[in-house]
Parts: structure tokens; C-alpha cells; sequence
């Protein structure tokens, strides 16, 4: 991606809260922090960005909101049985959001009320609460809540794919491996690229991946996905490897790195981003999902990262970036992860560099059937231009995160502080060289690839995790694949 496509990021939704909190209840910075129970020096660092509250300072701070004396109270409106205390959706005092004069009639149509119900709706089936400022309480941060966040999104994503995928259900069955049938000290690891959406595997890949618990998108910009199949076995299927454009800026990864904006605009070219990382059964359950971190990084990924996009002239810019992979990163989905922790390589060196976590703000809450309309009422109603570039083709919006906040100010709701749904991930950082770091600052112009070739890594990987844990658990030998079955 380029500097271009990354203009407007919104800034998160903390500091502005804080920063209404003390306006509106014209308190000195030691009061309120003795309300929201920190330290003055910690309210410094929320305002600023530089730290995010707990989620119970952040409960705390949104309930605060609610008896703001400056924030309107509903007078005779009509009681919205979606709202915490009878107020209408998005009757907020957000300046960022809230709607002008020539606009107001608008959110007073009937699409704009169904859709504003339509929202509400959707948030509290994920476990949001929603306040009668028009912000949303976050969730607790146990797996079970987070995964029950992204349920809606899981299975409307499963239902488009039921017209392409059905009736190559029994074929995909095929293709796993039972746990009975599996034999831990033959296991063969082998990348499989799938190469276009059209490819052989390409069902096959997507299918796979609607048994995720966190619904997979199509990545962003540039992308790379691989197949790992077990050549001992069939080939049956291990995981899925999925790589797209990395965001523009992550405070974590950035901070590590230690480049500046010019240094980032240079290189971020030679970083990628999994968006889907992780093992199907039986082997997930043998912690194959070390083994797709692993070999995230080996050789023929970066290889074949060179042959799709080295010297590829970018779009916009118009540059030749001479890209060369020198980074991934991800993120657990369902907050600190278990699986990336302590992974390393033969030599002994960490292969996934935990760095920290999110901010806790961005458009996942806003997935599934609900995206569709937000999207379809954002063309309808929207005023004002997209930042799209013209070079990208067809009119539209230039990302997720401009069709939501288009549609929410639209409807009337504070976008920004809407985009707060308080889910911190854990980000990791896998260097595929030892100088990666100083190569993506500028400081070096070649790359001291580690240089691990996939037999190598799946090698290490089934003796150091596969076997051990064949013998310490066997939950691995009663995986039956008709279990997985979505369709048929």
C-alpha cells in the first residue's frame, strides 16, 4: 500500500472521551481521575494516547458520559426499547458526529430509523450495551465473549458462500484427515500456494477458513495464501496461511521498529501481514498452529512473495518499491494468545516477538449482513467525497472504515466513538531476517535472511511440539471429519 491510501485515519476513540469528560464536567485533571479511579499521571496518558485504560476504567468512563450534565437528554421523544435508559440511538453530544441542520431531517425518514434499530440490534446481539450518549460499553475480554462477538458475522459470511461451496462440501470432507488415521512421526508438511481466486484451491482454502471462529476477509492490496497439506496423509489438509497489506500505522509495531513516517512510507512495502494463521483438526490439536507461524516465514514464502510483487510498480505512487518480505505480523483475535507465545527456532531465537496489544477501536462489530446495508445506506445518503483514489477504477468508498463512519454520521451516531468496542489484540512481530528491523528503519540495505526452508521448520516443528504433545494429550485421534460439515 501506499502513503495515499492510508490518508484520514480517524484518531481513537480514548483521548476524545477523556477530553469531553473533563469539559463537560469542568473538573481538574486530579478530579477526574479520582473519579475514574487512576492516578492523575495515568489520565495524562490516556488523553495523550499513549496508554489505554482496563476495561474497567473504560466501563467507568463510559458510564460517566451518561450523567454528563451537558450531554442531551431525551425529552419527548419515543422510548427506543434498543437503548440502556429509553434514549434514542445516537442522541450523543459528539461535535465530530453529530448531524447539521440541512441533515437532521434526513435521520428522520423511515430507512434511517429502521437502520438506526437495525444497528442497536445488532450490537446487543453481540453483547454490547449500548448508552444513551450513543456509545457502547465494551464487552468483557474472556474467548468465549469475544467469540460470541463475531458470531452474526460468522454466519452471514457462511451463508454467502453456500451457493459456491455446497455441493463441493462432500470433496472438501475428503481432504481432512480423521485423528485415527494419522500417524504424528510420519506427518510431511508442504506449502501449497493458491495462487488466484480462481485456482484449484481456492473452495477449498475459503471453506476452510468460514470454521474460524473470527470471520476471514479477503485481506487488503497485495495478498498471498497458501494451503499446508500433510503429503504422509493424503494430503490432507494442516491450515491456512493468509497475507495481505499491513495498516498504515500500529503504534506497537511502529515503536518497535523505531522508524519515522518517511522511513515507514519507504519500507512498508516489505512488510505483510497474516490475516489468517492457523491449523484444522486433527493437527490443530497436535499445535499445528506453531507450524503455520513457523513456516509463515520460511523461505518459499518470501520467495514467492518476491516472484508476485518484487519490483512491482505500486498503482499510486507509481514507484518501483523493490520489495523484499523482511516482516509479517499479526494479531491474536481472541486477546493474548497462547499459540504464538514461545515459538522458536532451532538456534533458539523467538519466531513470533510479542510487542503489545491494540487500542481496542476499529470496524469488526460492524461485520456481516449489517455491512451490507451500512454500505448500501453510505452511497445513498452520504455527503461528501470518498478519499478513493481515481487510479483505483470504479467509484466508491476507499476502505471498511469509510463506509461505516459514512453511514453512521449519516444515521445521526457518533462514528468515532462507535468504533471504540474495546477488544485489545495481542500484536506479534515475526522478523524474517536478523537485521529486519535496522533494513526497515534504512539503516542497512541488504537483508541477513534466517533462511529456513519449510522441510526444515515442519521438521523441527514435529519433533519439538507434534510428538511431545501426541503423547501427553490424544484428543487429537477422535477429530471425525464429518464433523465439519457446514452445508451437506
Amino acid at each position: 500500500m501506499t502513503d495515499a491510501a492510508f490518508a484520514g485515519a480517524e484518531p481513537d476513540a480514548v483521548p476524545v472521551i477523556v477530553r469531553r469528560l473533563r469539559r463537560e464536567f469542568a473538573m481538574t485533571d486530579s478530579g477526574l481521575a479520582e473519579l475514574v479511579g487512576v492516578s492523575v499521571s495515568q489520565m495524562a496518558e490516556f488523553e495523550s494516547g499513549h496508554a489505554l485504560p482496563t476495561a474497567a476504567q473504560r466501563l467507568r468512563m463510559v458510564q460517566l458520559m451518561e450523567t454528563s450534565p451537558l450531554v442531551p437528554k431525551p425529552t419527548s421523544a419515543p422510548r427506543n426499547p434498543h437503548s440502556e435508559r429509553g434514549a434514542p440511538l445516537g442522541q450523543a453530544s459528539d461535535a465530530d458526529s453529530r448531524p447539521t441542520d440541512d441533515e437532521a431531517g434526513k435521520h428522520d425518514d423511515p430507512e434511517a430509523v429502521r437502520l438506526r434499530a437495525r444497528v442497536a440490534e445488532h450490537l446487543e446481539q453481540q453483547g454490547f450495551r449500548l448508552l444513551s450518549t450513543g456509545l457502547i460499553a465494551p464487552v468483557a475480554n474472556g474467548k468465549d465473549d469475544l467469540r460470541g462477538l463475531h458470531l452474526e458475522a460468522v454466519k452471514a459470511l457462511r451463508n454467502r458462500g453456500r451457493a459456491a461451496l455446497a455441493k463441493k462440501e462432500p470433496a472438501f470432507i475428503e481432504r481432512l484427515a480423521a485423528g485415527i488415521d494419522v500417524a504424528p512421526s510420519r506427518i510431511r508438511p508442504r506449502l501449497v500456494p493458491v495462487d488466484t481466486y480462481r485456482s484449484p484451491d481456492a473452495p477449498l482454502w475459503r471453506w476452510c477458513s468460514l470454521h474460524w471462529s473470527v470471520p476471514v476477509s479477503g485481506g487488503y492490496g497485495r495478498r498471498l495464501r497458501f494451503l499446508v497439506v500433510d503429503t504422509a496423509h493424503n494430503d490432507a489438509v494442516m491450515g491456512l496461511i493468509g497475507l495481505a497489506d499491513p495498516v498504515y500505522a500500529l503504534n506497537s509495531r511502529d515503536q518497535r521498529i523505531g522508524w519515522n513516517a518517511d522511513q515507514r512510507g519507504e519500507r512498508l512495502t516489505s512488510v505483510m501481514d497474516a490475516f489468517v494463521l492457523g491449523a484444522v483438526p486433527p493437527y490443530s490439536n497436535l499445535l499445528g498452529g506453531k507450524l503455520m507461524a513457523m513456516i509463515a516465514g520460511s523461505r518459499e514464502v518470501r520467495e514467492t512473495f518476491a516472484e508476485r510483487y518484487g519490483h512491482r510498480e505500486t498503482l499510486i505512487a507509481g514507484r518501483d518499491p523493490q520489495a523484499q518480505l523482511a516482516l509479517i505480523t499479526t494479531s491474536s483475535a481472541l486477546g493474548r494468545s497462547s499459540v504464538y507465545n514461545r515459538v522458536r527456532r532451532r538456534d533458539g531465537s523467538l519466531v513470533m516477538h510479542p510487542v503489545g496489544f491494540t487500542r481496542g477501536s476499529g470496524d469488526f462489530h460492524f461485520s456481516g449482513d449489517i455491512y451490507e446495508e451500512l454500505a448500501a445506506f453510505a452511497m445513498q445518503r452520504s455527503a461528501g467525497a470518498s478519499h478513493r483514489h481515481e487510479r483505483w477504477g470504479a467509484p466508491g468508498f476507499r476502505n471498511r472504515r469509510e463506509v461505516i463512519q459514512k453511514a453512521l454520521q449519516a444515521l445521526g451516531l457518533p462514528s468515532r466513538a462507535m468504533r471504540f468496542h474495546g477488544v485489545q489484540r495481542e500484536v506479534f512481530l515475526n522478523p524474517l531476517a536478523r537485521n529486519s528491523y535496522s533494513y526497515l528503519r534504512g539503516d542497512e540495505h541488504d537483508l541477513d535472511f534466517f533462511d529456513d526452508a519449510a522441510d526444515d521448520v515442519a521438521a523441527f516443528w514435529r519433533e519439538r511440539w507434534a510428538l511431545p504433545r501426541s503423547q501427553r494429550d490424544t484428543s487429537w485421534l477422535s477429530f471425525d471429519p464429518n464433523t465439519w460439515r457446514l452445508y451437506t
